[in-house]
């Protein structure tokens, strides 16, 4: 469709009803910005952060956004991106950006529903966190034998509690 006004393309398409009557206007973006139907738009990226990361933020999204959990080392942007939380430890890690999801998601804070009938200990979850972590490390740092070493414990640790 054209602009009634030029010859370019439509890009603003206003449909006002008025008298019981439809009134149909088609303009191209410069018409419709020279008649003040419709400001001319920068892009404003804060704006944009705002939209995808959501609402729900608010002022913390910066200070969020620099999070990164120490047992895991998932950042706050990698859970987002993805959702899902690294460890059980996020869950403190992540307080100020998680409550208000939760609240938005679930209408609550707090798990209510059925719970696992093996649920590992918080003692035994530190630890394997914590081997994993140690895993992680390892490996970064190309020390494969202890890397090795750690992958073995770590089987054995998660056998033995998924048995027992």
């Amino acid at each position: 469709m054209k602009c009634q006004r030029c010859s370019n393309p439509a890009t603003v398409h206003l449909t006002n009803i008025e008298n019981n009557k439809k009134l149909e206007v088609h303009l191209c973006q410069k018409c419709a910005e020279s008649q003040q139907l419709i400001k001319k738009q920068e892009l404003n990226l804060p704006a944009v952060l705002q939209a995808l990361i959501g609402q729900h933020v608010g002022p913390w999204t910066d200070e969020l956004a620099r999070l990164t959990c120490p047992a895991c080392g998932i950042g706050y942007m990698e859970f987002r991106a993805a959702g899902r939380l690294g460890c059980p430890h996020d869950y403190n890690v992540f307080r100020a950006g998680l409550e208000p999801l939760l609240n938005r998601i679930h209408r609550a804070q707090r798990h209510v529903g059925k719970r696992p009938r093996r649920a590992l200990s918080p003692e035994k979850q530190a630890e394997l966190v914590e081997l994993r972590q140690s895993l992680r490390i390892a490996v970064e740092s190309e020390a494969y034998e202890e890397a090795a070493r750690l992958r073995d414990l770590l089987r054995q640790k998660e056998a033995t509690d998924e048995s027992g």
